[in-house]
């Protein structure tokens, strides 16, 4: 990786949760405005990002999620890297949502399912880990407050249109958990490769 590469993955790791705090705030300055002249489903859908962004505050400042992750879920290794940080939560998240609002005001609310499942799934990961452990882990707190009663109330709302059936949830469903299951994966790439490395070292 070269040394500018480096320099805006660095730059981006210390500053993009702010960044998100700041584009929560902007965005839902603008959602009493977007009020008046979105349908509920679209609007439900919009509010997605800024939900998630208040989320990735409480999760990743000062890097709390991954060290949470790498001490108390990998043992002390880091399955969790930056690079991997940064990856999940700018262009796969913050796409995913902006996607999803695109497709829901191109297409139908139908085809945005994908982004409050994900967000469910995603919340139930964090309760999860919440039961498991029997402490706080970084996220879980917005992870109840705000997306549970936010993906839960777009489902039930889009799933009044007319033209929302069962297979748009399920294909919504299917990929909200593959996504989820990509980012396991890769996560338990690193660790196998991790121990075979340590394997090695004499």
């Amino acid at each position: 990786m070269g040394n500018k590469v480096l320099e805006v993955r660095d730059w981006l790791a210390a500053h993009w949760v702010v960044g998100a705090g700041f584009m929560a705030a902007a965005l839902l300055a603008l959602a009493p405005l977007l009020a008046q002249i979105m349908s509920l489903p679209l609007l439900l859908i919009f509010l997605h990002s800024p939900a998630y962004m208040i989320h990735q505050v409480e999760e990743h400042a000062g890097d709390r999620f991954r060290t949470f992750a790498n001490g108390r879920i990998f043992g002390g290794r880091e399955g969790l890297t930056t690079n991997a940080v940064l990856v999940i939560n700018l262009p796969v998240v913050w796409g995913l949502n902006l996607a999803a609002l695109y497709a829901a005001f191109a297409f139908s609310p139908g085809v945005a399912l994908i982004a409050p499942y994900a967000m469910l799934v995603n919340a139930f990961t964090h309760l999860g880990a919440r039961v498991n452990f029997g402490s706080y882990n970084p996220g879980v707190i917005s992870a109840a407050v705000l997306f549970v009663p936010l993906s839960a109330s777009t489902i039930l709302v889009v799933n009044r249109l007319p033209d929302v059936g069962l297979a748009d949830n399920l294909g919504a469903l299917a990929g909200a958990l593959l996504l989820h299951a990509l980012i396991i994966l890769n996560v338990v790439r690193r660790l196998c490769a991790l121990r075979s490395r340590n394997a090695l070292t004499p």
